[in-house]
């Protein structure tokens, strides 16, 4: 059975399990917050040798993952913190309950390896020559994050009170809920998501009918008429259609070894780049190979999307010609 006073209030089951959810939700906490706002500074100063093949949406989709975890932990972080501190102040023994002090401790032992691994990692990036904005954003927020962490719990530890402790923890507060608010902001709304999802989808059937293509190309030395012409039922390959309106994609054939894919789309890839964080500095594409340079510009406003495609015989040549193994797709 467990141990229960009703003269101290003691439930040591419960108190455990409150204090344990306290420190862990803290720390789900930290570590979300500090994301978020590691993926604005990454959004905002990218540079090009820490992160060469800048990706927005990889970026986004990161900082949404945080902003998911932070929205559901910080709120239940708050409630155990205040459950906790309304529990102590009904029975004021449970103040020298030995988990609680076990807690704190660690806590404090955490915040200050977090804080001398950041000096430490500060003063060696100098002295390498590697300093740089950037680093210094992203040091100055782990400091923000296990400073506060250390200096909360310190004045829990001496039992302080008073106005001023008060002040510092709803500032530490505020600036959360701003963070969040924000993150939302940059994150885009739900609606435009999807959107934007639908977006990516339309490119991915594009990238997949080019492919086919260009397949079509090697063993026919010809383009295809239409894009009826590419379905297999052997390879199983069907001609996608767009997803909301379930129309067919616009080819057309320019010349003998050119065409073109166009597509209607509802978000603009320039908007994404310029209209989240402000202004924003183009970063170089990741390399290809020969067999896949022509994967590297889907770039799109809202409105018919068309992108014009040249098959270098050199690159792509006839597979009779070549006399190669067909290659499956």
């Amino acid at each position: 059975m467990a141990r229960t006073s009703s003269n101290s209030g003691v439930n040591l089951p419960r108190d455990v399990f409150m204090h344990l959810l306290a420190i862990i939700t803290l720390i789900a906490s930290a570590v979300s917050f500090g994301i978020i706002v590691f993926e604005f500074i990454n959004i905002q100063f990218p540079d090009i040798v820490s992160d060469p093949y800048f990706s927005l949406s990889s970026h986004l989709s990161v900082m949404r993952s945080a902003l998911a975890a932070l929205v559901i932990v910080f709120p239940v972080f708050l409630w155990a913190s205040w459950f906790i501190r309304k529990d102590i102040a009904k029975f004021p023994d449970k103040k020298d309950l030995k988990i609680r002090k076990w807690l704190l401790y660690l806590t404090l032992f955490v915040s200050a390896m977090v804080i001398i691994g950041d000096l430490v990692a500060l003063v060696r990036s100098f002295l390498e020559g590697e300093l740089s904005q950037r680093f210094v954003l992203k040091v100055v927020v782990i400091l923000f994050i296990a400073g506060s962490a250390f200096f909360h719990y310190l004045q829990e530890l001496k039992e302080a009170k008073g106005k001023s402790i008060r002040i510092f923890d709803w500032t530490v507060i505020s600036i959360i809920l701003a963070t969040i608010v924000y993150g939302f902001f940059v994150a885009g709304s739900p609606q435009n998501q999807r959107l934007v999802r639908l977006d990516e989808r339309r490119i991915s059937d594009l990238q997949n009918i080019q492919w086919q293509i260009i397949n079509y190309w090697q063993r026919k030395s010809a383009l295809p008429l239409n894009l009826k012409e590419l379905e297999d039922s052997i390879s199983g390959f069907i001609v996608p259609r767009d997803p909301i309106s379930s129309l067919d994609y616009v080819y057309k054939q320019t010349g003998s070894t050119s065409f073109e894919l166009c597509a209607f789309f509802s978000t603009s890839t320039s908007e994404s780049y310029s209209s989240t964080l402000g202004t924003y500095r183009e970063k170089p594409l990741m390399p290809v190979s020969a067999g896949h340079a022509a994967d590297n510009n889907w770039s799109h406003y809202i409105g018919e999307g068309c992108f014009y495609r040249i098959i270098d015989p050199q690159l792509y040549p006839p597979i009779k010609d070549a006399n190669i193994v067909p290659k499956p797709i």
